[in-house]
């Protein structure tokens, strides 16, 4: 009997201390509380260094080389002397032009000596065609009268009249001689006509010689841009025929090409600012720049588009084809926030938030923007609790605790 409740005891005892055992607190969950604000989003992209032009040089003449004052790497400025190509026989021609023009110009003077000259004897000829029919035409009629009352013959009287029918044709002849001859050299005629051409091939001598003038000028081959020669297809002696003689590249400023799908490029404008960043064995470095164009699809069919940014690279740091990575500032965005810690996947479209009852609830949101650190979210209301950490272990229902 003493044994039975003595176990009884026992049990009692048991139960007791279960009784009075606590229960584990829930467990402890960073949150925070999601007010209205605002964010500056970027787009993160990655991309190329490009130069800011890439020239190719070339030349239409058929002149050798005499030198070449530029090594590929070599660094040049606007004007410097990249080649020399040989002048002789371009000079010679230049000499043989002018002595062409100079002979015309003789030619145009002599024209205009000669057509004077012509001018004036017709004009002559015509007054003293004119006084020759005045003169015979009294003549005849003197004699017409003479013949009439008969103290002179028909035949006298006839010879007069022959002669004044010859002094209207010649008079008529010069007439026609003058006016193809015209009255000066200013006024339409055979002699301005041949002033006109012997000045017209003058003009053309001239011309030609300012052609080759100019063909001498492009012998002398001068960089047009600053920048870097990273190509050189000629040596002293050769021909340049038709090939790319040089590539220059200008390198300051430079651009960054970005290149990112239709998601990031909206919103990005030409005068946004963009940060570059690369990375080699000395560090991060970060360049600041401004956004220049927007160019669309890269190939055709692809969902690839380009953000050119130009960056300043005085101390010639970058270098076309260095890979980099860049994010474009865009618009201002107001609204709710939330962590960018506070997503549980990583498309952003859903948050653990916790009810009044402290117990922890999945919701899904739309997330409008991002800084890199927030996010603006719709789905969810200002003061709402978020939990900090969305990859945290809590399943919804759960109950947690707010105090460490």
């Amino acid at each position: 009997m003493k044994r039975i409740l003595s176990l009884v005891a026992l049990v009692a005892l048991v139960s007791g201390c279960a009784k009075h055992q606590a229960a584990p607190p829930p467990p402890y969950v960073q949150t925070t509380v999601a007010n209205t604000g605002s964010i500056s989003p970027s787009s993160a992209m990655s991309g190329l260094i490009a130069p800011f032009e890439n020239v190719a040089v070339q030349t239409t003449l058929v002149e050798p080389a005499d030198t070449v004052n530029v090594q590929e790497g070599d660094h040049v400025h606007i004007g410097q002397l990249l080649t020399q190509l040989d002048t002789a026989d371009l000079q010679a021609q230049l000499q043989s032009d002018i002595a062409t023009a100079q002979s015309d110009a003789a030619n145009t003077t002599h024209t205009v000596y000669s057509g004077n000259e012509s001018i004036t004897q017709g004009n002559q000829s015509v007054s003293g065609a004119r006084a020759s029919l005045a003169r015979d035409q009294t003549q005849m009629e003197r004699d017409g009268t003479l013949y009439r009352q008969g103290y002179v013959s028909l035949a006298t009287y006839q010879a007069d009249q022959a002669t004044v029918r010859n002094d209207q044709a010649t008079l008529n002849s010069d007439i026609a001689t003058m006016q193809a001859n015209g009255s000066s050299l200013s006024a339409p005629g055979l002699q301005q006509s041949s002033v006109a051409q012997a000045e017209a091939q003058e003009k053309v001598a001239l011309a030609q010689a300012q052609q080759v003038r100019v063909s001498i000028q492009k012998a002398t081959i001068t960089s047009p841009i600053d920048g870097v020669v990273v190509n050189r297809n000629l040596n002293p002696g050769e021909y340049p025929g038709s090939r790319e003689i040089f590539t220059l590249q200008q390198v300051s400023p430079i651009y960054a090409v970005l290149r990112g799908s239709a998601d990031q490029i909206v919103g990005i404008h030409p005068g946004a600012t963009a940060t570059v960043t690369t990375n080699d064995a000395t560090g991060v470095h970060t360049y600041t720049g401004k956004v220049v164009g927007v160019l669309n699809e890269i190939q055709p069919g692809s969902t690839q588009f380009q953000v050119k940014v130009v960056l300043e690279n005085a101390n010639g740091a970058l270098r076309p084809g260095m890979a980099v990575n860049g994010g474009v500032s865009l618009p201002g965005v107001h609204g709710v926030l939330v962590p960018l810690t506070a997503f549980t996947d990583d498309n952003h479209d859903s948050i653990q938030i916790v009810n009044s009852d402290d117990t922890v609830k999945s919701v899904s949101v739309t997330e409008v923007a991002s800084d890199g650190k927030n996010s603006v979210v719709k789905g969810i209301n200002a003061g709402t609790r978020v939990v900090s950490n969305g990859q945290s272990s809590v399943g919804d229902g759960e109950k947690i605790s707010l105090q460490p």
